[in-house]
């Protein structure tokens, strides 16, 4: 701690530039941004607990608004405050509302919604690749590209390969972010748990890490022939890192995410048959987890994406197999991320943050730019519950349990 009372130690963190340092402000000047963080003095020596980080906002890749057709699950207005309580400034929302984003009209109602927002996130939005639950014919494409959608995707796997062929030989030469879930849906069939002893051990019907990998495979021979600057998202699997590898090793045009909670939890935490834990895919192995987070040093995985999803308390209080896949997580990715990964060392402070922002932006082929800047006490405790979340959902695991590290505030644009 400073010598002076009223300055707090500040760890600088700008993974845009890769400067990291130290310096002191006056409270005071903390709580009203009264700073240039571009121009504050830096100096090596670290500082003992506690203090406070000042980083570029976050960027997220994908995630559900529940506005239109879903209000009773989220709102814009509950969507805009808990990413904003979480440090994200961006956001680009998946089209799984009602009705879908699967043409320019849909889209230009929710547009206007936002604007009636006093404050909201800058949100890009995915336009759906396809119609229809059964996905089998294409959407609005072109319509789409003139509203400026973010890029294509369904928020899910594709079951026709030959629909997806279109795709990438149409989209590829326009440039747009394809977005896709690398899930072979026939050899999932079923399952809820990642197939391993785990899910045998609790009875959960299996999904085997080939149904990642087999589509995986199918994407990535597809591209060889019709490029385009696809995204592969929701990776879940440690051969899934490996292929991913292996392409990007190749040059093919791809990038990759994985969603906050495959780096802090697996198969073993299935125990308990928390409704909560229920993803899709399923949550991995522990080798799965521990690839992915080597993955994510490694640059394999670019980013890591919130796939924040609220539900209600009806909706998702059933049996494990039974309740619908999704948590929320605008409020709590930061800070269980920075308490798991970044205090332990597996990931570096600066890996964290440009896994959080500046990888974001280069994943939806946006200038990377720091948006604004906020400040985060890592030490803060609180507890995650309907009185301090802004969120609508409570569906998480975190629930009512203690959470170490807030963000305090959100400079100026």
């Amino acid at each position: 701690m400073s010598s002076q009372p009223n300055l707090v130690p500040v760890r600088f963190l700008n993974p845009f530039s890769g400067q990291e340092g130290w310096t002191d402000l006056p409270r005071a000047d903390i709580e009203t941004f009264a700073f240039d963080p571009q121009t504050l003095p830096l100096r090596e020596k670290s500082a003992d607990s506690p203090y406070l980080v000042l980083a570029p906002t976050l960027t997220d890749l994908y995630s559900y608004t529940g506005e239109p057709g879903y209000e009773h699950r989220e709102t814009l207005a509950s969507l805009s405050a808990a990413a904003l309580a979480g440090g994200f400034t961006q956001a680009a929302l998946l089209p799984l509302c009602d009705p879908v984003i699967d043409q320019p009209a849909t889209l230009d109602l929710i547009q206007r919604r936002r604007q009636t927002l006093p404050e909201a996130p800058r949100f890009h939005f995915w336009g759906a690749l396809t119609l229809g639950a059964a996905g089998e014919q294409v959407s609005e494409w072109d319509g789409l590209m003139e509203t400026g959608i973010a890029g294509f995707s369904d928020g899910r796997p594709l079951k026709n390969p030959l629909l997806l062929r279109r795709a990438l030989e149409y989209l590829g030469p326009r440039q747009k972010p394809i977005a896709l879930v690398p899930t072979d849906l026939n050899l999932r069939g079923s399952g809820v748990a990642r197939e391993s002893a785990d899910s045998l051990k609790l009875g959960l019907p299996g999904d085997p890490a080939a149904s990642e990998a087999a589509a995986l495979a199918q994407i990535l021979e597809l591209l060889r022939d019709y490029p385009a600057p696809v995204h592969l998202m929701r990776i879940s699997t440690q051969r899934g890192v490996e292929l991913i590898a292996q392409a990007k090793a190749e040059g093919l045009p791809v990038t990759a995410s994985v969603a906050w909670m495959y780096l802090l939890k697996d198969t073993e935490d299935l125990e308990s048959y928390n409704p909560h834990l229920r993803l899709a895919p399923p949550l991995g192995t522990p080798q799965d987890r521990q690839a992915l987070i080597n993955g994510v040093k490694a640059g394999i995985i670019d980013a890591i994406a919130v796939d924040h999803r609220a539900y209600s308390y009806e909706e998702k209080t059933l049996a494990f197999a039974d309740a619908p896949p999704g948590a929320v997580g605008f409020e709590l990715a930061l800070p269980l991320l920075w308490q798991e990964l970044a205090t332990t060392g597996l990931l570096s402070a600066l890996e964290l943050w440009r896994a959080l922002s500046v990888n974001p932006l280069t994943c939806l082929g946006l200038p990377q730019r720091v948006d604004r800047w906020l400040v985060f006490d890592p030490d803060q405790v609180w507890v995650a519950n309907g009185q301090t979340l802004k969120t609508l959902g409570a569906n998480t695991p975190y629930w009512g349990r203690e959470i170490r590290g807030k963000v305090l505030g959100i400079g100026a644009a």
